[in-house]
């Protein structure tokens, strides 16, 4: 659809293979054989595979044990989605092409949305990567033991390393194409913008889940039973606040960083840096509480366990196959013209997510029969 060709977005389509003008309608599918290259979509399977075994254990979870969290969970993450991502691909439609210009391209992968701007695995990697961190966290009984915010502090910091891993390879894979003359996406930290790093890994996921917990999570613990109007009105506001919090939660850069890229790199990454210390700590303690035995054994949830190992594996592969052009870039540019992203701090990133997993497997197993699903208290009602 030639009208909605904004020029930024024309030339990065451009540059990743496809023709804006000719991008379909509302839907379009490809043949996956026909993609840019064999990595998308295995993408694709990954993520939308796992995003769609978690919404389904979501619904088995609130149907045989009244605990409705994973699926506010799920659906917040996707009304989020809707809330945040429409905008930044027309931003000529919603009035703010003046302040914003198009931040990034997609590239087209088997199903697209929206003339090409929102492929289907964006869609599922949303609630899928909330879900793996949020149910890790809560596996370490850290919401339990430490209250919404830092919980959410420590859903954001394991988020940040799953996410880090997967946006720090999309670029030189042409996943996605950075704009990298706007200045909304400066400074850059390699191929990646550093808002991409702090903003989109650690704070929305990190805001996300002080919604969720808020709202529906330490009512569910306390044994409140939520009726489905109600449970439909938190999911709404769940998703619109976590957008607020995307926009409050980094306002220190934003502020004082709006007139140089260097103070405003510093700030994120000391915001990056506070709330990492912050989760370090916490998730340690847990851990070894756990590990002692002298705490009650943990929320269970064999399937994010397992499907967050089938991630990392994935990513593992297709960093390994990667390499070689890595390797042989000049200037943070492969021979193909595709920009790099940082190999050693994904390389952090595994790790931290390799921790968080088995950190959550070698915990103490006393009780885990009762608490493998869970085991909600009587249920209360409660008011609309």
């Amino acid at each position: 659809m030639s009208d909605l060709c904004a020029p930024t977005f024309a030339e990065l389509a451009q540059r990743l293979g496809f023709s804006c003008a000719e991008a379909g309608g509302l839907i379009e599918f490809r043949d996956p054989a026909g993609l840019e290259n064999w990595t998308l979509p295995v993408l694709e399977l990954t993520i939308i595979l796992g995003s769609i075994l978690a919404l389904i254990y979501a619904v088995v979870r609130l149907r045989r044990h009244g605990d409705p969290t994973n699926l506010v969970l799920w659906l917040g993450a996707t009304a989020y989605l809707f809330v945040i991502e429409p905008p930044l691909y027309f931003p000529a439609t919603f009035g703010i092409d003046g302040y914003v210009d198009t931040m990034f391209a997609h590239n087209v992968f088997t199903v697209d949305f929206l003339w090409g701007r929102l492929p289907l695995y964006i869609v599922a990697i949303y609630p899928l990567m909330a879900t793996l961190a949020y149910e890790l966290v809560r596996m370490l009984g850290v919401f339990r033991h430490h209250g919404v915010v830092v919980g959410a502090v420590c859903v954001g910091f394991v988020h940040h390393a799953f996410y880090e891993i997967f946006d720090h390879i999309g670029p030189q894979l042409r996943w996605w194409e950075w704009s990298v003359d706007n200045p909304v996406n400066q400074p850059l930290f390699d191929a990646v913008p550093l808002p991409s790093v702090v903003v989109f890994a650690a704070l929305w996921p990190m805001s996300l889940a002080l919604c969720v917990r808020y709202f529906v999570g330490r009512h569910v613990d306390a044994g409140t039973h939520f009726t489905g109007w109600q449970l439909v009105w938190r999911t709404v506001v769940i998703g619109l606040l976590a957008s607020v919090g995307t926009f409050v939660l980094p306002l220190p850069a934003t502020v004082f960083g709006a007139w140089s890229d260097t103070v405003r790199g510093v700030l994120y990454a000391a915001e990056l840096v506070a709330l990492s210390v912050v989760a370090v700590v916490v998730l340690y303690r847990r851990w070894s509480d756990l590990r002692s035995g002298n705490d009650e054994a943990p929320h269970r949830n064999r399937l994010v366990q397992w499907y967050a190992l089938v991630y990392l594996a994935v990513f593992a592969v297709l960093w390994v196959t990667a390499l070689p052009a890595f390797f042989g870039a000049t200037d943070g540019t492969t021979d193909n013209g595709d920009p790099i992203g940082n190999l050693w701090y994904t390389l952090a990133c595994f790790l931290i997510a390799i921790a968080a997993v088995v950190a959550t497997f070698t915990v103490s197993q006393r009780d885990s029969r009762n608490n493998e699903l869970g085991t909600p208290k009587r249920p209360e009602s409660v008011g609309s």
